[in-house]
């Protein structure tokens, strides 16, 4: 992927606004009360567990779906204000469904007209997703990596500045979700807005610059990628058969007031990292036989914000859950996404 210098997008035109969102099907709650906004430049996942109301969300956005209170605008306005709306934003929902016997540029020239672009335009997003030597290859025996890019391709042939994409990573290889880490970071470094929706932070968590977390409907944590990360609080479990040296060694480097000790021979070292302690017990020659991770892992720390509050298998000893009302029973994943 070359680089390329940043668009003339004017900037207040790609903020995403939710404000206040809710919409229930009957007696299901798929969002309550959502509010998060996304900017220009920068990456944003949008997180939750499947059935997190995620799918509903960008449904809203796109005037696919009726919000039953609250509002949901791009560049200040509702979606279905904009008289040339794919000029302004490109979505994938869901899995990308294609007529097996059209070839990708065919596809392409099918939604070409209703977006008001010309075939030099198919030929140029084919080139920009890597397609082009497969542009007349039917879209049936294509792998789900080029499957991917296609849809990638038909959501950016109006050139827009704002992109709304529904797990773009589901079935992709190591190779696929490599390319589309690079891909999303090209997007954003041209002044675009991209929104991304995974279930699985570790899939976005080398590509995105900010998150906004939901679970069951709800908003419970929205921040840069780095403040989040800086809530996964690092320590290190240490254990040697010199019981006097390890708590010699504690005192010495300052970490009693936030250790740990499970037993004569083993603590854990809060706020440090294994290569600060490994030197440090080097250091004074002190025989070690565990040094390893203890912390709360990023992927732990986002369990713990979208697990139900009273799953005792999620929430660790003594941490404080927040209250989430949940929907009421018989939650349809199918309209609660």
């Amino acid at each position: 992927m070359t680089s390329a210098p940043p668009l003339a997008f004017a900037p207040e035109a790609g903020v995403v606004e939710v404000a206040g969102l809710t919409k229930r099907f009957g007696p299901v709650h798929a969002v309550t009360d959502l509010s998060f906004t996304v900017v220009p430049g920068r990456v944003t996942g949008f997180l939750g567990p499947n059935g997190a109301g995620k799918t509903t969300t960008l449904r809203m956005l796109l005037g696919l779906a009726t919000p039953d209170a609250g509002t949901a605008t791009i560049g200040g306005r509702p979606y279905a204000a904009r008289t040339r709306p794919a000029s302004h934003v490109g979505a994938a929902l869901e899995a990308a469904s294609f007529h097996p016997g059209r070839t990708a540029r065919d596809h392409l020239r099918v939604y070409a007209p209703q977006i008001g672009v010309g075939d030099d335009r198919c030929e140029e997003v084919l080139a920009v997703v890597g397609l082009t030597d497969a542009a007349d290859r039917r879209t049936g025996g294509f792998s789900m990596g080029m499957r991917q890019r296609l849809a990638l391709a038909t959501t950016l042939l109006g050139d827009p500045q704002v992109l709304l994409l529904d797990e773009p990573a589901n079935g992709l290889d190591p190779e696929g979700i490599a390319w589309l880490r690079q891909f999303l970071r090209y997007l954003a470094g041209q002044g675009r807005t991209v929104l991304v929706s995974s279930h699985v932070l570790s899939e976005v968590e080398q590509t995105v610059d900010d998150v906004v977390i939901i679970a069951r409907g709800r908003l419970v944590h929205s921040s840069s990628l780095a403040q989040l990360e800086a809530l996964a609080r690092p320590a290190v479990r240490i254990s040697s058969p010199d019981a006097a040296g390890l708590a010699a060694l504690v005192a010495e480097q300052g970490w009693g007031p936030s250790a740990r000790f499970d037993g004569p021979t083993t603590a854990v070292v809060f706020d440090r990292h294994c290569p600060q302690v490994g030197d440090a017990a080097y250091a004074r020659g002190l025989q070690l036989h565990e040094l390893a991770p203890a912390g709360t892992s990023l992927e732990a720390l986002f369990l713990q914000l979208t697990a139900d509050p009273v799953d005792p298998r999620v929430m660790p000893p003594g941490a404080a859950a927040q209250p989430v009302p949940p929907g009421p029973p018989g939650t349809a994943p199918e309209v609660a996404r």
